[in-house]
């Protein structure tokens, strides 16, 4: 890969972590990974082997999985910051995790309160309707 302006690489960060933040969220919360995720949850708390332990834990943590879907990501778009060689990707790994979990904690914030209004809603049409 060229070695890219500093713009660039801010917006292949901001970009690329977008995925990053997906990928992480969809298999450590959506509901098509429970019966994996839950799974790997009673392993994590009941395997006799420490590695085997947190091995498991891996896919139930968003921030400890979305470690390993960069190194995915980073491998597959050969993207580094600020240093064009073994260093950019070190700086680009931890860059873009820090960024695809800002994106998360937006994200399920985001998701709590809609989830506050929607029951709150509930909540009013129940009493409206009990009236």
């Amino acid at each position: 890969m060229y070695f890219m302006t500093l713009s660039t690489q801010t917006a292949w960060l901001f970009l690329l972590a977008i995925p990053i933040a997906c990928v992480a969220w969809t298999v450590t919360h959506e509901k098509v990974f429970k019966e994996p995720r839950e799974f790997c949850s009673n392993q994590s708390k009941t395997s006799k082997l420490l590695l085997a332990r947190k091995f498991f834990y891996l896919f139930t943590c968003e921030y400890c999985f979305s470690h390993y879907v960069t190194v995915f990501f980073l491998l597959l778009t050969d993207f580094k910051l600020l240093l064009d060689d073994w260093r950019g990707y070190i700086i680009a790994g931890f860059a873009l995790v820090w960024v695809a979990n800002l994106y998360i904690s937006v994200f399920a914030f985001l998701r709590q309160g809609i989830k506050k209004e929607k029951t709150e809603i509930e909540c009013m049409e129940e009493e409206k309707s009990s009236l």
